[in-house]
């Protein structure tokens, strides 16, 4: 009976002696409650003791923590609408103010996304659109990140850094931006069409008048030349004739009498008709 006495007491011995005896690692900070009210603080890692029963222990990670925040519409100083898609680094820097506020990591994920909305709201509304998205990220975020610590630490957490991944127009109104623009482009395109119409129009007038120009000039160098022949003609013709006129006269008259009679053809002609002189002459 003592012997199982004895082994029964090494037995509840040990039970309380792990019951007593927590780590603290070096990624957490822990706060020691006794009856649910705060009796210790611990930061530093290490092997420590507590009262079984009467105590328990809150672990609370110390190291930096990441809150991917869910896209949340802020509107511009210019009245812009934009869709901003935030995240944030944090960490616990009052283990007690955080469990006497907060509790545990989701309830300061989502009080974070208040206060850092709630700072962006604010800030973006002093800047216009293009100077967001182009040239005053960082300095927005900067203030966002200093106005939003001291709300912060009332629930024992600090603010490291707040960044914006990525900013987008609310798909209304981008569909809007986009269907005026491709409007834009068609009027654009438009007037480049018309442009090239009223421009093809001037060279097809200006090929016109080029070749009516060229065609005028061709008929006149045409009518010099021709002129230029005839006049030459005219010139041997009158030659001939001052040389012989009797040959002339007969040999215009043979070209009279093939023109003129030609096959199947009858005339009537009376005997001292000068056209036939050449005909009736024995000579």
């Amino acid at each position: 009976m003592k012997s199982n006495a004895w082994l029964v007491s090494g037995v509840v011995l040990l039970v309380l002696i792990y019951l007593s005896v927590f780590t603290v690692h070096m990624t957490q900070s822990a706060v020691v409650l006794e009856l649910q009210r705060p009796k210790e603080i611990i930061t530093a890692p290490g092997l420590y003791f507590k009262i079984p029963f009467l105590q328990q222990v809150k672990y609370f990670p110390n190291q930096l923590l990441v809150n991917d925040s869910s896209p949340a519409e802020v509107i511009t100083r210019d009245k812009k609408t934009l869709l901003i898609d935030n995240f944030s680094m944090w960490r616990i820097v009052d283990p007690l103010k955080f469990l006497q506020t907060l509790r545990d990591p989701e309830n300061a994920r989502s009080r974070l996304d208040d206060i850092l909305y709630s700072e962006l709201r604010v800030e973006i509304g002093t800047h216009e659109l293009q100077d967001i998205v182009s040239e005053t990220r960082e300095v927005i975020m900067e203030k966002v990140t200093k106005e939003a610590n001291p709300k912060a630490r009332e629930y024992g957490i600090e603010v490291v850094e707040v960044r914006i991944k990525r900013t987008d127009l609310p798909p209304e109104i981008a569909n809007s931006i986009f269907n005026r623009m491709r409007t834009e482009r068609d009027r654009i395109a438009k007037e480049y069409r018309s442009e090239g119409k009223e421009e093809a129009t001037k060279i097809r007038a200006e090929t016109e008048k080029e070749k009516t120009i060229l065609i005028a000039d061709a008929y006149k160098q045409e009518q010099i030349v021709r002129g230029e022949g005839d006049a030459e003609a005219i010139k041997v013709y009158a030659e001939a004739i001052t040389r012989d006129l009797k040959f002339y006269s007969f040999i215009r008259s043979m070209d009279a009498y093939k023109a003129s009679l030609k096959n199947d053809t009858t005339v009537f002609f009376s005997d001292n008709s000068e056209f036939l002189q050449f005909l009736n002459s024995p000579k």
